[in-house]
């Protein structure tokens, strides 16, 4: 059965070949590296806003995607400082299991 009303989610999880970026209201709020399943304290992309994806074709060339990131899509968050980080190729986009939005790592 599908659900056609506003989506009204608010954690998502994008994740990429070796690391999973796990999003609250469009913020990262956690990430964790898929090989060991831990947390990463330190990482950049925490406390930034997704700013949106890009399409990597196979030619070399980025297009903005303007809707949701998507699998094959990166995503990238803008630094302060107006340097961007860009992922990977996403892979899945998913809703995490409360036990992981329990065990994010304090803001």
């Amino acid at each position: 059965m599908s659900y056609d009303g506003t989506d009204r989610r608010r954690h998502r999880v994008y994740v990429t070949r070796h690391t999973e970026y796990h999003l609250r209201d469009g913020v990262c709020v956690a990430v964790r590296d898929r090989q060991t399943r831990r947390f990463k304290p330190g990482h950049l992309a925490l406390n930034l806003r997704l700013q949106g994806a890009v399409k990597l074709h196979p030619t070399g060339a980025c297009l903005p995607n303007l809707g949701e990131p998507r699998p094959g899509d990166a995503i990238f968050f803008t630094v302060r400082d107006d340097r961007q980080i860009v992922t990977s190729r996403i892979e899945a986009v998913d809703r995490p299991s409360k036990r992981d939005v329990a065990a994010y790592p304090p803001a």
